[in-house]
């Protein structure tokens, strides 16, 4: 077993700006839990700045250049954090050095065996598996997941084990700083279009990312997706890579040979070594199967035995905001989704529509995520809205971008109703509850999607349903 690593000096006493964030928020955890000074600011308050509270984190609502302390040795930012932000122009004042949040995470790995998953699509499920089945293991494992397990502050973890499970952004490149014994690549898409012109420059961000994988470490690619495939062809070459591919393809070398849908879970049975095996996984959708299949993968490219690891495996339950049921009332289910790009929106209303009760409908609250991804994939929103019975559309949630000229939730509705689906604007945001409410009927599914805010409004349908 690996020693307990200890703190760079660095990030003995760092300042997050933005620190309630999905990736920041793990990083600090961390930290705390190796007993650094953890100290930040984030917009607004929130249940995960009161998790890293009880660390021992000072944690401050709003940003101004007097939460930054003096002696800080470091502040840490992410890509959305703004060049005026008012303690990154004191950090300056003060000669305080600013490290992104990729090297902080790269530095935290540092010592232990790392594990990166990568991909456009299934980074957090396929991450949370691997955490859940490997601490299920008693390995004790580190991790970094850009969303909560559990309940708020449960995205990370700092373990005694030797290995540490960290998903791997790519949308900003950040995920060209790690060193992984093991890398995951779930499948390559075109996406972030405010940092990718296109494909090639995609390739390129990945092939980049494989090429950092450590002398005779493995990388687990999809055999069944283009990108994926296309990716693999020309990462082969290099000598001191193992590349294990898993799917449905005849050739995969961990074989998916049968998935079973089972309402919201499924049964995958595998050929690994020219043997079958089978495990459950407690989430519906081919999708997420093929998720458990990758990190069953990664699991035995370091050395865990295929049963025991599948076993683990069974035993995850979910992640926030991953097709999460909220609740049920007036014999309605209603359901989280994060999906906000088209193939994971027709993943999940797939897996949905699948897991329906006969006769039951799909109702969809969707809200697009960021300009940018609109302008280029509205189209293609729209014709995953044509899965649903019926959908509400909101307004674009803009994230860290400002707005751009003509490009509004309607590029996705008019894009739908071209598709036959039957779609409404929702401008009001507070009164999406009652249109819902109004609208479902017993045995119905409602689908709040997308990855901004909408996830607020489960609570708010079940209140409705149940007056």
């Amino acid at each position: 077993m690996a020693p307990a690593p200890g703190i760079p000096t660095a990030l003995e006493r760092p300042h997050f700006i933005g620190i309630g964030g999905a990736g920041m928020s793990g990083i600090a955890k961390i930290l705390a839990a190796r007993g650094a000074k953890v100290a930040g600011s984030d917009a607004k308050e929130s249940e995960t700045a009161q998790a890293l509270r009880a660390l021992g984190a000072t944690v401050h609502v709003g940003h101004a250049a007097a939460h930054l302390a003096d002696d800080a040795s470091c502040v840490v930012v992410s890509s959305a954090i703004r060049a005026d932000n008012p303690e990154l122009a004191r950090a300056a004042e003060l000669g305080v050095p600013v490290v992104h949040r990729s090297d902080a995470l790269a530095s935290l790995m540092g010592g232990l065996r790392p594990i990166a998953v990568a991909g456009t699509h299934g980074k957090t499920t396929t991450t949370s598996m691997l955490a859940v089945a490997l601490t299920e293991l008693g390995l004790d494992p580190s991790y970094a997941i850009g969303g909560d397990l559990e309940g708020p502050g449960t995205n990370a973890r700092h373990g005694e084990g030797e290995i540490f499970v960290a998903e791997a952004d790519e949308s900003d490149r950040s995920f060209q700083k790690y060193d992984p014994e093991v890398a995951i690549v779930l499948n390559v898409e075109l996406d972030h279009h405010a940092n990718y012109a296109s494909m090639d420059e995609i390739y390129e961000s990945f092939e980049t990312f494989v090429g950092k994988v450590v002398p005779g470490g493995t990388l687990v690619i999809s055999a069944d997706q283009a990108g994926a495939v296309e990716l693999a062809s020309r990462v082969r070459d290099l000598s001191t890579l193992k590349v294990v591919t898993y799917g449905e393809a005849a050739a995969a070398d961990v074989r998916v040979h049968k998935i079973t849908a089972r309402g919201l879970t499924s049964e995958v049975t595998v050929v690994l070594d020219g043997r079958y095996l089978t495990f459950a996984v407690s989430v519906p959708g081919r999708h997420y199967a093929l998720n458990a299949v990758a990190a069953l993968a990664a699991g035995v490219a370091l050395g865990i035995p295929a049963h025991n690891l599948a076993s683990a495996i069974g035993t995850y339950t979910g992640v926030k905001r991953r097709l999460q049921l909220k609740g049920e009332a007036a014999g309605v289910q209603v359901v989280d989704s994060y999906a906000h790009h088209p193939t994971e929106m027709t993943a999940d209303l797939e897996a949905m529509r699948a897991a329906a009760p006969g006769g039951s409908r799909l109702l969809v609250v969707f809200q697009p995520h960021l300009f940018s991804r609109t302008q280029e994939l509205g189209t293609e929103m729209g014709q995953a809205l044509a899965l649903a019975d019926s959908s509400l559309v909101l307004d674009i949630y803009p994230a860290r971008e400002d707005p751009i000229p003509g490009i509004t939730s309607a590029l996705i509705i008019d894009a739908a109703t071209a598709a036959g689906a039957q779609v409404t604007a929702a401008h009001d945001k507070d009164a999406v509850a009652g249109l819902v409410a109004g609208m479902a009927g017993p045995g119905d599914l409602v689908l709040t999607m997308g990855a901004g805010d909408v996830t607020d409004l489960g609570p708010l349908i079940l209140a409705r349903l149940s007056a």
